[in-house]
């Protein structure tokens, strides 16, 4: 399932032998329930679009690339796992709203994240063999991370009520948090992510290298290192950075960084802006048209 909520998040159902359990029941009766599915999926490749553009590896889409990219465990790959399954619970989760009747200050409709976080982790979770290889947990890990990024980050908004502008008492409720910032934080978990190695018992991991604690819960952790995502390269999934625009600073999108080493070519392209702006009274903006040019660098 995890491979094909990625690669193909409108067909997720097709293969309906291969579903078992919940998976198998939500498929056939809740077609509501996986439209959300579908749209968390595609949120989920959004963010990490834009996490990573400008990054040699911009979290591409194109096929076949991701299908070969999956099959690894990198740094990367736990990412996309990790905010496909983050975007899955808050799609689900903005659905489903609970209202509290009590006279304490939680009076407001909260957005029921414990019915959509083991919703979600039922239909995630299933139908993988019950073998324990190091694939798997790696998967189911990162799964459970980017749950969790939702899950620990709900925010609080409240509403006072009294009369000339005093707070007699409040309405509060619990709120997702923006996907943005679900992002962030999973990104931050990606630069500090955990490498580990399969347990000697068979049934766990550990971390390599002794002096490493062992990971958290909300960590990110992968089995493989990272492929050179320089050059095309079908077996990994990389399709290179010939081609990307990049600048002259030196950040990840800088020339020297994004190109490898092989250089760029320049372009000039000319562009009608707005320009010499004026505020009118009232309420108006209005604008000249002027022409730029613009150098744009690309890889070579």
């Amino acid at each position: 399932m995890g491979r094909q909520l990625i690669v193909d998040p409108n067909h997720i159902c097709s293969k309906v032998k291969r579903l078992r359990g919940k998976q198998l029941i939500l498929c056939k009766n809740e077609p509501d329930f996986i439209d959300k599915i579908k749209r968390g999926a595609k949120l989920g490749i959004n963010e990490c679009q834009n996490q990573f553009k400008d990054r040699k590896w911009n979290c591409t889409t194109a096929k076949p690339a991701i299908r070969n990219f999956l099959l690894r465990d990198s740094r990367e790959t736990a990412f996309v796992h990790a905010i496909t399954s983050a975007a899955i619970l808050y799609e689900i989760t903005k659905g489903l709203i609970s209202c509290s009747k009590s006279d304490f200050d939680w009076r407001g409709c909260t957005e029921n994240i414990n019915l959509g976080y083991k919703t979600t982790k039922q239909f995630m979770d299933e139908g993988f063999p019950r073998r324990s290889d190091i694939k798997k947990l790696v998967l189911l890990h990162n799964y459970e991370a980017g749950r969790l990024a939702v899950k620990n980050n709900m925010r609080n908004e409240c509403k006072c009520h009294g009369m000339s502008g005093s707070c007699s008492f409040k309405t509060c409720w619990r709120k997702l948090p923006l996907f943005r910032d679900v992002g962030n934080r999973l990104k931050e978990r990606f630069d500090g992510a955990i490498k580990v190695m399969a347990g000697n018992d068979g049934k766990g991991f550990i971390t390599e290298g002794i002096t490493i604690k062992p990971p958290e819960k909300e960590d990110i952790i992968y089995s493989e290192e990272t492929p050179d995502f320089c050059e095309p390269n079908t077996q990994t999934g990389s399709l290179g950075t010939k081609g990307r625009v990049c600048n002259k600073s030196i950040a990840t999108d800088g020339c020297d960084l994004l190109c490898c080493g092989r250089g760029y070519k320049t372009v000039i392209k000319a562009e009608v802006v707005n320009c010499r702006c004026k505020f009118m009274w009232c309420c108006s903006v209005t604008c000249e048209k002027c022409k730029v040019k613009r150098k744009i660098h690309s890889c070579l």
